[in-house]
Parts: C-alpha cells; sequence; structure tokens
C-alpha cells in the first residue's frame, strides 16, 4: 500500500486529517503537539489557514512518527481523489471532515469492529465507519465501508442524525442499517483486529454507553 511520504505545507484541514488520523481528540491532538487547544479548534474553523513554520515542524514531526496505518488514513482523508466530480473545495467552500457510520443490525444481533490501537496494543470497539468524500453521499459511505471493512452487505433503513463525535470532534452521520447478505469476517487487518455479531443487550460490554449516540439505542431498543 503507498502511504503519502510527506506534506509540502501544512493547512488547518490537513491538520484537521492528521488529528483524524491519530483519532485524537482537540485536547488530545493539542497535547500531543504541544500547543493550545484553542490553536486545534481554530485549524477546524478555518480549514484554509497556514500555520506558522514552527507549527509546520510540529506538525511534520507528528507525521513522522505517526503509526503505517494512520499514514494510510491521513492519505484517505487529506488527498483529493483525482476525480473531476470529487474535489476537495466545492465553490469557495471547503468540506469540513464528515465520517457516515453504519449501525448494522439483523435481527437480535448489531455488527461492531474492532479497531487496532496506534501503538499496535490497545483495541476499541466501534460501528464500521469510513471518511466521506466531497460529492459523495454518506449512506454510499456507510454501505460501502461496511462492506470494505466486514463483508458484510447492509442496506440504509433511515438517518439516525449527526453529531460532532466527542472523541475526535470530527462531524459524524449516523445511518441505521439492516442485514441483507454476506459473512462477516475482518477484511481490514491493517485497521482492525476482529469483526463481531453481538446481542444488542451486551453492546455496552464492547462500547461505554456513553460514547453511543442517543438516538443509536433508541432505534436499537425500538427494533427489538
Amino acid at each position: 500500500m503507498f502511504v503519502l511520504e510527506f506534506v509540502n505545507e501544512w493547512t488547518g484541514r490537513t491538520a484537521c486529517a492528521l488529528q483524524a488520523a491519530l483519532r485524537m481528540s482537540n485536547e488530545g491532538f493539542a497535547q500531543h503537539l504541544g500547543v493550545a487547544k484553542r490553536t486545534v479548534a481554530a485549524w477546524h474553523s478555518k480549514p484554509d489557514v497556514t500555520p506558522r513554520s514552527e507549527m509546520q515542524d510540529a506538525l511534520d514531526t507528528a507525521f513522522d512518527r505517526a503509526s503505517d496505518s494512520a499514514k494510510a488514513r491521513f492519505r484517505r482523508f487529506a488527498e483529493p481523489t483525482g476525480a473531476p466530480d470529487s474535489p476537495d473545495v466545492v465553490g469557495d467552500q471547503v468540506q469540513a471532515l464528515t465520517v457516515a457510520i453504519a449501525v448494522v443490525v439483523d435481527g437480535s444481533r448489531v455488527l461492531i469492529v474492532c479497531r487496532r490501537g496506534e501503538d499496535g496494543g490497545g483495541i476499541s470497539w466501534q460501528f464500521p465507519a469510513g471518511m466521506v468524500k466531497p460529492g459523495v453521499a454518506p449512506e454510499t459511505v456507510a454501505i460501502r465501508e461496511t462492506l470494505a471493512e466486514t463483508g458484510v452487505h447492509c442496506a440504509i433503513v433511515r438517518k439516525l442524525g449527526g453529531r460532532l463525535h466527542p472523541i475526535t470532534h470530527v462531524r459524524a452521520e449516523y445511518m441505521l442499517c439492516e442485514y441483507l447478505t454476506g459473512e462477516a469476517q475482518n477484511m481490514d487487518v491493517l485497521e482492525n483486529v476482529n469483526v463481531a455479531w453481538v446481542e444488542k443487550e451486551e453492546l455496552a460490554r464492547f462500547i461505554p454507553l456513553d460514547h453511543i449516540f442517543p438516538p443509536i439505542l433508541e432505534a436499537l431498543e425500538d427494533s427489538k
């Protein structure tokens, strides 16, 4: 897999892409770089800003020290696709980083994936998800990334809404999906450790309830 090796000049947008690739909150990313939290927040509000030279060096260092999987994520988040209908900038508007999250249900079960920690040790269970490129519908990303990560085909039932993710501070759009076909398996060994169907009643054993978007819990309760 090709991984972007360097960034010529950092902007607020690419700095936020690195933050998302490292899966850090604003506070965690600020501590990682040794800057104030308001500096990171400013990159989110002004994605076209060019950080000063010493900040460019700090971002270079953070990127150089990132794991190969984080660099691969950064490449997906930060680089244009090259397709004419998928620009990074639409008109004068820069699209904020957005992730589409699929909550796939099959009867009493829900599909989750186990992500690798950046140090190769820590893990966390999450719903299948993927970054939304400009010009691509979140619903399309949710279906496509679920298949790419787990081998499971699903269909959108309805949107559950969106929020600024409490940990990554990236915009998240949630989709309730129904299982169609396919055997759940780990299709992305670089990113994930495992893929599993779990009973809805046991979901809190894997993902803390206070991390789960409330409409997800309501939808799972309604579908029992």
